[in-house]
């Protein structure tokens, strides 16, 4: 048992034996309730006090009985002590403190539900970015692990398909969840109990069996993925397009940066709405190729033409090397930027 549990049962218990002792010394000896609950701690802490009052024989047996348990329990909270104190576990406990207070400050971040082999690459990806994210495991000693010699992420210890969990780990604030672990069932459990807590959330849940896909849509996830159906698929294009596959490991992976395929996302507000792809300059002044549009309303534009409008909350589905995907990002978020480039164009074109 977890030594902090330890002391807190012997603490429970050292109270439950001052209140015995008050109300037994009342009873028996009819004293004070002040009176009554000095004799018990005196008693308990067995400094060798005289009695307060004579006690009577009853109160004589009393008394002994309360210094034989009371004596016990005084000990198993002071090895409780040693053994915190030594094995580090007060560290770990100011630790833990740290780190809930940290993730009760989060706002908009993603919350991974079990840190398996499927979950620890997805935080590594998150780190990378970086966004902020928050991992939800309930096998302690993987959490130890992870706190130990872990590289640094948020980690709640708890069950992810238990309420109470999840709103700590501040599901209420959350922009997305994504469950992993390995059971089918426990991710729809996840599923169910994320959806009822936040209608809003963007939920990512894994299928490992075949009809799981539907059942987790069902229980409210809105994308699953089959790490086996994905793999699979990918070995066999492997063999079938290589090239076409290691084109998308270069524009996806991290191995290679001199090429990334990225989203930008047009703000309500931005200075490109109601811009073309040509008259906004994209290419001109980043370099960058853009592949895809999708719209607000889900719907996707492949290779978009260069009259194609801008619209508010637009996708851009852009492929470039990674400092100008940074430049236009830069650039869809600065309205002054903005003004300035299609005016450019603008009077380029003229």
């Amino acid at each position: 048992m977890d030594p902090v549990r330890h002391l807190k049962i012997s603490i429970g218990v050292l109270l439950l034996l001052l209140s015995f002792g008050t109300f037994g010394y009342i009873a028996i000896e009819g004293w004070n309730a002040l009176d009554a609950l000095y004799m018990t701690v005196i008693t308990l802490g067995t400094v060798g006090f005289r009695e307060v009052h004579n006690l009577s024989s009853a109160g004589k047996i009393f008394t002994m009985l309360l210094i034989f348990f009371g004596v016990g329990v005084i000990g198993y909270i002071v090895g409780s002590l040693a053994q915190i104190m030594f094995e580090g576990q007060f560290q770990r406990i100011m630790g833990r403190k740290k780190v809930e207070k940290a993730i009760a400050a989060l706002e908009g971040h993603y919350i991974i539900c079990g840190f398996g082999r499927i979950g620890s690459l997805i935080c590594k990806e998150f780190s990378a970015k970086p966004l902020p994210f928050v991992v939800v495991e309930k096998d302690p000693a993987m959490v130890d692990i992870m706190e130990q010699d872990g590289p640094g992420y948020l980690v709640l210890r708890g069950d992810a398909t238990i309420d109470d969990v999840l709103l700590k780990a501040g599901i209420k604030k959350a922009r997305g969840l994504i469950s992993v672990v390995t059971s089918d069932t426990e991710n729809v459990y996840i599923t169910l109990t994320a959806r009822g807590l936040n209608p809003d959330l963007f939920i990512l849940a894994r299928a490992g069996e075949e009809g799981s896909e539907i059942k987790l849509k069902r229980a409210g996830a809105n994308k699953v993925v089959s790490p086996y159906l994905i793999g699979g698929s990918r070995m066999a294009q492997a063999i079938l397009r290589p090239t076409v596959v290691d084109f998308i490991e270069i524009a996806t992976g991290h191995e290679h940066m001199e090429l990334q395929m990225e989203e930008i996302l047009i703000p309500p507000g931005c200075g490109f709405i109601g811009e073309t792809l040509a008259s906004s300059g994209f290419r001109k002044e980043t370099g960058v190729i853009i592949v895809g549009v999708k719209k607000q309303n889900g719907k996707m534009v492949f290779n978009p033409e260069s009259h194609t409008k801008l619209e508010a909350h637009d996708t851009l589905i852009v492929l470039g090397e990674p400092a100008a995907i940074q430049k236009l990002e830069q650039l869809v978020g600065c309205d002054t930027c903005a003004e300035e480039l299609i005016k450019k164009h603008r009077k380029n074109d003229a």
